[in-house]
């Protein structure tokens, strides 16, 4: 049975139309799953008990479980195991200005980035909206607190998941429902071109980070396959053409891994392909993991690297670490799940 939790409002509207019921049945139920947060439809006690049967004929409430979470300071990292036995991951950071999960959008990922652990595990399946939007549910119940901005940013590829995707951020930010603002939405992709050009149309106003970790080709190339089909100078116009169209920043993601694309050439090449945009660089210390072979860029190399871009006057930031005593890597955790 379907997930209740991956129907949208409207969709909740019209499903209540086809079964003869008013539209404001949906409202009801909204209330009940993201307000007052029920774990079964019996619960649901303004709605009789003839649409109930309906409703748990129809659907079911939960549809992933938790099975693991490790915890370090600032930061919560979760496995949850889905309904059909597989695993995922979200991570919960808590900052100055709210607190962030980033999500898992597919079940494994498919685009093979050397350096990530995501990829290692290829993909099984997409998630469908309901069990993103259950990764929110569930960790906030674990804290106890609400989550403020989300991160689609951990297993999978979300523009290769992008039906899913929009529907997850039409859920998330309906008022009545968990009320996500949609600037406090982040999507991040590795450059599959004809989406972005589809998500410069879409309605809502998410933020796009470009997942680029190199300044050329070449680079490129040997660290993310997905070069091969969308090489920079066709994601950079694309980019260009996304920021025109919605006058929106991006922000260019950037792994700095030793010997690799850390050096000082490099942090000028980066500069000279971002020149002129309206971005920033957000400049990530490399998390290692003991299934691949890459090395983090050293301290002083990360500091000279950041102080090049500082001088071209171009914004970038060094993010913030966290989980350093954890599973911090993206996909760790599942994977020493699936390597047991």
């Amino acid at each position: 049975m379907e997930s209740i939790y991956n129907k949208s409002f409207d969709e909740l509207v019209e499903y209540f139309e086809t079964i003869g019921q008013k539209k404001f049945k949906a409202t009801q139920v909204f209330e009940w799953l993201y307000l007052k947060r029920v774990k079964s439809f019996d619960e649901m006690s303004n709605i009789k008990k003839d649409i109930i049967d309906v409703l748990k004929k129809d659907f079911v409430i939960e549809d992933i479980c938790l099975d693991k979470v490790e915890r370090d300071v600032e930061v919560n990292k979760y496995l949850f195991t889905l309904n059909d036995g597989n695993h995922i991951e979200s991570v919960l950071m808590r900052h100055d200005y709210g607190t962030s999960i980033c999500i898992s959008s597919q079940v494994g990922c498919n685009m093979g980035c050397r350096f990530c652990e995501s990829g290692r595990l290829k993909k099984v399946r997409n998630l469908t909206a309901g069990e993103m939007v259950e990764q929110i549910l569930k960790v906030e119940e674990d804290i106890n607190t609400r989550i403020t901005h989300v991160v689609i940013m951990g297993i999978g590829e979300p523009f290769d998941n992008f039906d899913n995707f929009k529907r997850f951020v039409e859920i998330v930010n309906y008022q009545k429902g968990i009320n996500i603002g949609s600037r406090h939405i982040t999507v991040s992709t590795c450059g599959i071109i004809p989406k972005i050009r589809e998500f410069s149309e879409f309605p809502y106003q998410v933020n796009l980070a470009i997942s680029l970790h190199a300044p050329n080709n070449e680079i490129r190339d040997m660290l993310m396959p997905i070069n091969k089909a969308y090489p920079l100078d066709k994601l950079m116009a694309e980019i260009r053409h996304y920021i025109k169209t919605t006058n929106r920043r991006v922000t260019f993601e950037y792994i700095l891994l030793s010997g690799i694309n850390d050096s000082e050439e490099c942090a000028n090449e980066l500069c000279d392909l971002v020149r002129g945009l309206n971005c920033y660089i957000n400049l990530i210390p490399y998390n290692e993991t003991n299934n691949l072979g890459y090395k983090r860029s050293k301290k002083d190399t990360i500091s000279k690297f950041y102080d090049i871009i500082k001088k071209r006057k171009i914004n970038v930031t060094i993010r913030r670490e966290f989980g350093s005593n954890i599973s911090a890597a993206c996909g760790q955790l599942r994977s020493k799940k699936e390597d047991l």
